[in-house]
């Protein structure tokens, strides 16, 4: 399938290119054509491509399909911690607005090996007599949007390298939201 039949390969790829290709991987993966490990590979290469070029062999063996929606995969993802832990680490797939909720328990998210779709993504952080700590990649630019009532919220911000745009908002109230970059390598 070549989403971009009668593209000149060498143009370069627009966010709404690489949203439409994470699109395909996405219903791959629906459907088992894709493993995990392959789709997070392809997502990776599919918004990290400059040219029209780089996004036709990532979706050239899968079979064509109604068009799928981009904002099913890269769009908005909730987690959630309510009167228990929860950790996210690993190899996943962040969403172009991710809401981080804690209400009387943990929630501890790492960022640093997640596929970030896109050059900006937002986490909405609310902690409600609760904990949330978040690790963001060494190289992310981070900006911090949040407040806090008689919470602890801690954020370093600013920018250690050309890594995606992490916009920090959301609120605290009697808990504790920390954001720490992971250590360079």
């Amino acid at each position: 399938m070549t989403p971009f039949a009668g593209d000149d390969p060498a143009q370069r790829a627009s966010d709404a290119d690489r949203d439409r290709v994470a699109g395909i991987l996405g219903e791959a993966l629906a459907t088992g054509r894709l493993t995990t490990a392959e789709h997070a590979d392809r997502l990776d290469a599919a918004y990290a491509a400059v040219t029209v070029g780089d996004l036709v062999p990532l979706t050239t063996d899968l079979p064509a399909t109604s068009a799928p929606s981009a904002s099913t995969v890269a769009d908005k993802q909730k987690i959630m911690a309510v009167f228990s832990k929860v950790i996210r680490r690993g190899r996943w797939v962040a969403g172009r607005h991710t809401e981080l909720r804690s209400t009387f328990g943990a929630l501890i998210v790492d960022l640093s090996d997640a596929v970030i779709p896109g050059r900006e993504v937002t986490l909405e952080l609310n902690s409600f007599c609760g904990k949330l700590i978040v690790t963001v990649p060494h190289e992310a630019h981070v900006i911090d949007e949040g407040l806090a009532v008689f919470s602890k919220r801690a954020v370093t911000a600013g920018k250690d390298g050309d890594g995606p745009l992490i916009r920090v908002t959301g609120r605290a109230t009697f808990g504790k939201i920390v954001v720490y970059r992971k250590p360079s390598p």
